[in-house]
């Protein structure tokens, strides 16, 4: 029964992405199952630290970079700079393109603390970003550990193996930068995988937003994004979710307030479990249970009863099938909820709760609120 269950809900899955239509993609854009046997007049391009342009033609040219002690035997073209430093308390721009097409793949994999990276992305000459993220928590890694993450938008692989899916399109260029807050240098590998092509009027930009409550006040909903104002879709979010209390902690609620909604909103999940897609406490057999799938996923990050005194949790869903369209204006809360001991509810408090938001609108946006300075942003 198990195996026929399984077996069901992959060809579900084949079936939702054979069931994209056509008309949802860009001339080779939005590649996907369906239509990825169809030519298109796009140019591939990507972006490391082979290829700080992009360029035709410009590839594997470096004779200096971080490598360039080990290929001293060899010379230009054997890996001279696969990597880059990023100095003490500075900003590397990764990538700043002119044209029109769209970003289809990020890899990377950084050292350093996660959370001292700070990743911005920049549309069409914008001076504010559209995305503002921790590296980590952008990756679904919001606690400096890897978990191994195969879902269709982000995938972490062995070992600190980052990876994005997002489709971000540009119609005069981008630019990606990454901030190193802390007082060391680092170490970034990473490729930036786009093309060039006509893209069309209806395809909004990708935003991505980082929030933090740390501690979280009592009886108070933390909230995951608010003031979005436009016209687009949410697609998702990550969340890094730290306990200070004893037992179950993701009882509240998640809201959606759309198009103008106040006191109460139109849409109302059941409870945090239910939301990312499990059920009852993600329990089985007396334990926590990761789990990762294409558009949901959870994992639980055990006290060593030593240094790593408190439970972490990571959770993540993407509404891929099901994105959540507004027209006007945006704003997504949930509830820190547990239990008492007499079955009533238990507002929690000193919680430490962070979520990265993910969606697409039309430009412009709302400015972002001021990101935290690092010590408010690193994990203790």
């Amino acid at each position: 029964m198990k195996k026929l269950l399984s077996t069901i809900t992959m060809l579900a899955f084949l079936c939702s992405l054979f069931s994209i239509s056509s008309a949802q993609t860009h001339d080779g854009i939005g590649n996907n199952m369906n239509n990825l046997y169809r030519m298109s007049k796009a140019r591939t391009r990507s972006i490391s630290a082979e290829n700080f342009t992009g360029e035709k033609g410009k590839g594997g040219m470096a004779t200096e970079g971080t490598h360039q002690s080990a290929a001293r035997d060899l010379g230009q073209g054997w890996k001279v700079s696969p990597a880059i430093r990023i100095k003490a308390e500075s900003t590397f721009t990764l990538a700043d393109v002119e044209g029109q097409g769209a970003i289809q793949h990020i890899w990377m994999t950084p050292t350093g603390n996660w959370r001292n990276l700070i990743l911005r992305m920049y549309w069409d000459d914008e001076t504010e970003p559209s995305v503002e993220v921790p590296l980590g928590d952008f990756f679904c890694s919001g606690w400096g550990k890897s978990k191994q993450i195969s879902s269709l938008a982000v995938c972490v692989n062995p070992h600190n193996g980052f990876n994005s899916y997002w489709v971000m399109p540009f119609r005069k260029g981008y630019k990606v930068t990454v901030e190193n807050l802390s007082p060391n240098d680092v170490t970034l590998f990473f490729q930036i995988d786009y093309c060039l092509t006509k893209v069309e009027n209806d395809a909004a930009y990708f935003h991505a937003q980082f929030r933090r409550s740390n501690p979280h006040p009592y009886k108070e909903d933390f909230v995951m994004i608010d003031n979005i104002k436009g016209h687009g879709q949410y697609v998702g979010a990550y969340m890094s979710w730290g306990t200070n209390n004893s037992g179950w902690w993701g009882e509240g609620e998640i809201k959606f307030f759309i198009d103008g909604d106040k006191e109460f909103p139109t849409i109302c999940g059941t409870g945090t479990e239910d939301y990312f897609c499990g059920a009852y406490c993600f329990v089985e057999d007396n334990a926590y249970k990761d789990f990762s799938t294409p558009y949901t996923g959870f994992y639980a990050l055990t006290p060593d009863q030593l240094w790593n005194s408190q439970m972490r949790f990571g959770l993540y869903r993407w509404h891929i099938s099901d994105p959540i369209r507004f027209e006007k204006d945006l704003k997504v809360t949930i509830q820190a909820l547990g239990w008492r001991e007499d079955g009533r509810y238990l507002p929690m408090q000193a919680e430490d709760i962070s979520s990265v938001v993910f969606w697409y609108q039309s430009e412009p946006h709302q400015s972002f609120p001021v990101l935290p300075e690092k010590d408010e942003l690193t994990v203790y």
